[in-house]
């Protein structure tokens, strides 16, 4: 896809392969512009390793390697202000950054992810994918590992709301390093594995999986479906009620 486009409401711009910080850099600056009343941005990226740790990360005990080993392979930890765990962004995994205005909207602003979500995966021919009821994020069917059946999740979601907008968004493992899950436990959840578009494909039979570009289509087209009655307009407010809002129960990206 084109580097950058407008949807409806919203402009689309794909960063393509960068560093985590870089991003967080460039998603504070859309966020400023739109808290401010600027046209909200839909962000794509993807990032080399990085595990990053949410506001429930409690100084990294889902970490089960040491700082030591992560940083001899050149694995990057970032500590970030977003709801949830810890997780992991490496390349073939697309971050979707969500720079929207979500005011007091905040629950009926997750759902639409997951919605839009649901919608790319869908058109990408995954048509049994679903939110799990107490979980964040998007899954597959349960499957059964070493005997014991397992949730199978293809996207995390976590935010923090600030200034009533949105910051961070949803992981979507494409063709992701699975392995790199084992260094962690994904969102805090021990009953979790995670899966990917690529992995689906395989164990379904069902061919080639979409590449990364045929992905981030899907998904620009699957937010602006999901996103074109939203109400974009910021509320009015004081100067001291706008505060910092995170998501605690909603684990994820970063």
């Amino acid at each position: 896809m084109n580097s950058s486009f407008l949807a409806p409401a919203f402009e689309v711009t794909d960063l393509g392969l960068v560093d985590y910080q870089a991003a967080w850099d460039i998603q504070k600056q859309h966020h400023a512009r739109v808290a401010s009343g600027g046209r909200p941005t839909l962000l794509l990226a993807e990032h080399p390793a990085v595990l990053t740790l949410g506001r429930k990360a409690q100084a990294g005990e889902n970490i089960v390697v040491t700082r030591e080993y992560l940083a001899a392979q050149d694995i990057g930890v970032h500590e970030i202000e977003r709801g949830g765990d810890v997780t992991y962004h490496g390349p073939g995994q697309l971050v979707i950054y969500a720079i929207f205005p979500v005011g007091r909207k905040v629950r009926d602003f997750l759902r639409l992810l997951e919605e839009a979500t649901l919608l790319a995966l869908a058109a990408l021919n995954l048509h049994d994918t679903r939110p799990n009821p107490g979980y964040a994020g998007i899954y597959v069917p349960d499957r059964e590992v070493n005997g014991l059946m397992r949730h199978q999740k293809i996207a995390s979601i976590g935010v923090a709301i600030k200034r009533h907008v949105a910051l961070h968004g949803v992981g979507l493992n494409i063709s992701t390093n699975l392995d790199h899950f084992d260094l962690i436990v994904p969102c805090g959840l021990t009953d979790t594995q995670m899966t990917s578009l690529e992995r689906e494909y395989q164990l379904r039979e069902m061919g080639q999986a979409p590449s990364m570009s045929a992905v981030k289509q899907a998904v620009a087209e699957a937010f602006a479906q999901t996103f074109k009655d939203y109400d974009w307009t910021l509320p009015v407010l004081p100067f001291q009620s706008i505060q910092t809002q995170t998501i605690p129960s909603v684990g994820g990206p970063a």
